[in-house]
């Protein structure tokens, strides 16, 4: 077995160990490999170990790792922060879209999305703990932004993304409860069923809180290596 193997079995682990102290089936949380600053080939053995989906933050790197590893029938999802200039290749290329807060954001993305493809699963991205460094909507705007952008063609709006502050783990429980509230202004709420939010570090407390898609890069890939200039 090999290290990247190894350390996605225990990560896997580690989730199933997570739902069943919060009372929850194993298959309920998804893995999504955070695969930034990766080379294509780590992302092809790490395919080769079973992972299907992986996360993208720099769009350009991205858009090189999609063309080199296109025989894959790889999950591309964008985490990073969504500027509007660059929605069309994110329409065009990504299965999901996390970092979306703003409404003329998911209206791109609807309009730029090909009639062909599937729909594009977007999350809204939510400044939970009201940081300044962080991108995202405000917790009062998000029902609104939930009633307009539900109703887009193209686009499935499946929840919500939050990145709380380091040791707010209290901000998942806030969270839940907002994705919980909104759910009923959402034009198809069968649809709105992934909560992503819990990293390396935390994914134990996000479990028992209600997420159902954590983000892993470390404890999957170990340290980064620094992006290139």
């Amino acid at each position: 077995m090999n290290m990247l193997q190894q350390s996605r079995n225990q990560v896997l682990a580690q989730i199933q160990s997570a739902c069943t102290q919060a009372g929850r089936e194993p298959d309920s949380v998804q893995l999504l490999a955070v695969s930034k600053t990766q080379p294509s080939a780590i992302l092809a053995q790490m395919y080769e170990a079973g992972q299907q989906a992986f996360g993208e933050n720099y769009l350009q790197e991205a858009l090189e790792k999609i063309t080199a590893l296109k025989a894959l029938d790889i999950e591309w999802h964008f985490i990073g922060h969504v500027q509007r200039n660059k929605t069309r290749p994110l329409a065009e290329h990504f299965a999901w879209v996390h970092g979306v807060d703003r409404l003329i954001i998911a209206e791109r993305l609807s309009n730029q999305r090909r009639d062909s493809q599937a729909a594009l699963n977007i999350c809204l991205q939510v400044n939970i703990d009201g940081q300044d460094s962080k991108d995202g909507c405000q917790p009062e705007e998000l029902s609104e932004l939930v009633k307009q952008i539900s109703l887009l063609p193209n686009i499935r709006l499946r929840g919500l993304m939050v990145i709380p502050a380091p040791e707010n783990t209290r901000a998942f429980a806030d969270a839940k409860a907002l994705f919980d509230v909104v759910k009923a202004q959402h034009a198809h709420p069968e649809d709105w069923d992934t909560l992503s939010m819990g990293m390396s570090a935390d994914m134990t407390e996000a479990i028992a809180a209600g997420s159902t898609m954590v983000r892993v890069g470390t404890a999957l890939f170990g340290a980064r290596p620094k992006k290139a200039e």
